[in-house]
């Protein structure tokens, strides 16, 4: 192979497969942002996402399925993982890039690299570690912090990516086959192979339109970096790949195969509301739960909100005092600890106060939105992040759509805010997801103005330390899974 400098020495390419000397073809790849969703036609594929596959135990049902993509520079990676993820028609995929995990360069590194000398085809220019705990994270369905990198300073951006994994995820990069641990993790992997010409006239057009270089300087990086690397270190994974796809993105024969059997994989996975359905009958309600007293005041403001002829403005009036009670309830079961204060009179009073890094309300959008005026009111200061969760009218199922979380919210109390939980579905969704953000269950404080029997086992099961606040239980669901007798559409 040519001579080159990368950012770490060959001593750390143990964990790479041997690199096998051939000649057959030729390439690099240098950099592309994944978009958080993909629009095509009338349809709209989430490219970051949490899909609900959460059985009732508040795990997974399976892990994602992971397509490696493999090929050399400007072989068509892109475009076939774009096609794919197209053709698969499934609603949550995460399109993750080799390219983001580059090493950031040393000020030694970075003069090699304007003057077209640094390899970048090469295993060492890669942070394999930090890519394979990533990969694993994201196949686990847990969230992740992916890194931006900037061609142009050939470093990280400060403001690193939130991502979810999906029901598919679709890796794609130059060296994609050539680490063991990453292999492992596919469940399926697809070696692009695009004739040699062609990749050097689609990376000239690419580098000289895109990034400025002048044709000298791509033709020398080329056949000192690119051309070796791939005799070397990525043409000979072909044989690694189940699938080789010949022409990239044009070959849509490979394509629909691809799909197909994707498809017969996803199929496999089970439904959680029909498992959640008949999960608890008959059981006691959790030791977790904590419901406010019937007081004849809040047994008052529960026949004024339930009634259907009560207007609007007495519902929305009359919601937010039962609310204002309830966030004071849950607020009773923050831990606190004895303190001692001197009082203007100069006597000593024993006191309490919140043991604890600070306290973050997340609303569940739209109806948890209500309940965070009620929250400001009595707890100064505090933070609010929101998870957007809705029912896919398809399946029936909650899917997550959006969230805004403060960033150090894993050292927080946490009050998780919803106006009903009939099934649970949506609030196991929301307390994964604060899971996944690092916050300890024991932490977290389930606070919604009606619940469902079942809503409250499914919770409770899956979450066990999860403390459960509310105004009221009512016993059933309709076949439209709304609370029985219940408060009507609340938002």
């Amino acid at each position: 192979m040519a001579s080159s400098k990368v950012g770490s020495g060959e001593d750390s390419l143990d964990r790479l497969l041997p690199a096998v000397s051939t000649s057959r073809r030729k390439s690099s790849t240098l950099g592309k942002t994944e978009p958080p969703l993909l629009r095509t036609g009338t349809r709209t594929i989430y490219t970051a996402g949490r899909p609900p596959w959460y059985n009732e135990h508040g795990a997974q049902f399976k892990e994602a399925f992971v397509i490696g993509l493999c090929g050399g520079s400007a072989s068509g990676k892109t475009t076939v993982a774009n096609k794919i993820i197209e053709a698969l028609d499934v609603p949550w995929v995460v399109l993750l890039s080799m390219d983001s995990f580059y090493k950031v360069l040393s000020p030694e590194e970075q003069a090699l690299a304007a003057h077209n000398d640094y390899n970048f085809d090469h295993p060492g220019a890669f942070d394999f570690e930090l890519l394979v705990t990533t990969l694993q994270k994201l196949k686990q369905g847990k969230s992740v912090k992916i890194p931006v990198y900037d061609f142009t300073t050939h470093g990280r951006q400060k403001n690193w990516k939130n991502v979810y994994g999906a029901s598919v995820i679709i890796f794609e990069g130059i060296l994609s086959f050539a680490d063991k641990e990453l292999l492992q993790l596919m469940d399926m992997k697809i070696f692009v192979d695009t004739d040699s010409d062609i990749r050097l006239v689609r990376r000239l057009r690419r580098d000289i339109t895109e990034r400025g270089r002048d044709i000298e300087g791509v033709i020398k990086q080329y056949n000192k970096f690119v051309k070796p690397a791939f005799e070397q270190y990525i043409e000979p994974t072909m044989r690694l790949a189940d699938i080789v796809v010949p022409r990239g993105g044009g070959n849509m024969v490979a394509i629909d195969l691809i799909v197909q059997h994707v498809h017969s994989q996803l199929e496999e996975k089970l439904r959680p509301l029909a498992l959640l359905a008949t999960a608890h009958q008959s059981q006691p309600l959790p030791q977790t739960l904590s419901v406010l007293e019937s007081t004849p005041q809040v047994r008052g403001l529960h026949t004024i909100i339930r009634n259907k002829d009560t207007s609007r403005d007495e519902f929305i009036f009359y919601s937010k005092r039962l609310m204002r009670l309830l966030i004071e309830h849950a607020l009773s079961f923050l831990p606190s600890k004895a303190c001692f204060i001197q009082t203007p009179q100069g006597q000593e009073y024993e006191g309490r106060r919140f043991r604890g890094k600070g306290i973050t309300g997340v609303s569940v959008l739209r109806a948890g939105e209500t309940m965070e005026p009620a929250l400001r009111a009595v707890c100064k200061d505090v933070r609010i992040g929101k998870i957007l969760i809705q029912t896919n009218l398809d399946s029936g199922e909650p899917e997550l759509h959006y969230l805004r979380l403060p960033r150090d919210i894993s050292e927080d109390h946490v009050i998780l805010m919803d106006s009903t939980v009939s099934t649970g579905a949506a609030a196991m969704m929301a307390v994964r997801v604060l899971l996944d953000h690092d916050v300890q269950e024991d932490k977290v404080f389930l606070v919604s103005l009606l619940m469902a029997e079942l809503g409250v086992h499914t919770v409770a099961y899956a979450f066990p330390r999860v403390k459960i606040i509310t105004t009221a239980v009512d016993k059933s669901l309709d076949d439209l899974l709304h609370v029985i007798p219940g408060i009507g559409e609340f938002s």
